[in-house]
């Protein structure tokens, strides 16, 4: 039986016992703050990281983790294993994917293939999720390639912040910027493009319009077919649980996860953030 290992990236924000019973290896984005430094996950929390943003007058920055970094880890997990998939955050965001293919690129020990999952949080979580699900079933690392990139293509993440400030100071409004100034009433729907880049979909007028949006568009994307749910949030754990208890009645999806989204990505889309992942379960 092959055994392939699995390195995703904080982003993905994975539950402990999931992460410890799949054995998978976590490489933390890194943060920024005045004079702080903190590793995505390890010495920070989301909790700890949206109450101080509330109260920052200062925005932190972001970085990927280096092509060191994952080296180490491809170097340390080669004499266990016949290969290893690391899929992470989009490339249309992050330079994540760029410092493990290079990483990649100096390493021969045993194959490495990287899945960039053009999206983050929840839409990572679900392909990580069905990635460690198929090297639990023995399949090859060629097989595991194959099953993620179907998964990625159809995976659709779509979320509603509640302030463009933290995405268009970032840098990542993308798409989303032709909503910049609007009424603060106004709430955009937001979502990953085929590049896995941050894009406007459409705009509704209250926060409760966007979460009833969100719902339309994952049944509408499940098409009455039974579908894999992910809910993610920024501090808003009350607004995730009631956007999954209305999934629940109109998916057919028999488990839906809620995901803290991780501070390196609540940096950019800021607190108050709901959103959610969702891909068809037959593979159309």
């Amino acid at each position: 039986m092959n055994k392939i290992a699995i390195v995703t990236d904080s982003t993905a924000y994975l539950p402990k016992d999931f992460i410890v019973r799949n054995n998978i290896r976590v490489v933390p984005l890194k943060i920024h703050w005045d004079n702080d430094d903190f590793e995505d996950g390890v010495n920070i929390t989301p909790v700890e990281f949206y109450k101080r943003l509330e109260k920052s007058s200062t925005l932190p920055t972001t970085s990927q983790p280096s092509v060191e970094e994952f080296l180490r880890i491809f170097e340390e997990l080669a004499p266990n294993c016949d290969g290893i998939v690391v899929p992470l955050i989009s490339s249309g965001i992050s330079g994540t994917v760029a410092s493990a293919q290079a990483a990649v690129s100096m390493f021969s020990q045993v194959p490495v293939e990287v899945i960039d999952s053009r999206s983050t949080t929840a839409g990572l979580a679900l392909v990580v999720i069905a990635i460690a699900q198929a090297v639990s079933e023995g399949k090859s690392l060629e097989e595991i390639k194959h099953l993620a990139e179907g998964i990625v293509k159809r995976v659709n993440l779509f979320f509603v912040v509640d302030t463009l400030k933290y995405l268009h100071k970032g840098g990542r409004i993308g798409g989303a910027s032709r909503y910049f100034g609007t009424a603060l009433s106004i709430k955009p729907i937001l979502y990953f493009n085929e590049e896995g880049k941050i894009d406007a979909l459409e705009k509704v007028r209250t926060k409760r319009k966007a979460t009833a949006r969100l719902l339309q568009l994952a049944v509408d994307k499940s098409a009455g077919k039974p579908a894999h749910v992910g809910v993610m949030h920024a501090n808003a754990l009350e607004e995730a649980k009631n956007l999954r208890g209305y999934l629940q009645l109109q998916i057919n999806c028999p488990e839906i996860e809620i995901y803290d989204i991780s501070p390196t990505i609540g940096t950019h889309v800021g607190p108050g953030t709901v959103g959610l992942a969702i891909y068809s379960a037959d593979g159309n």
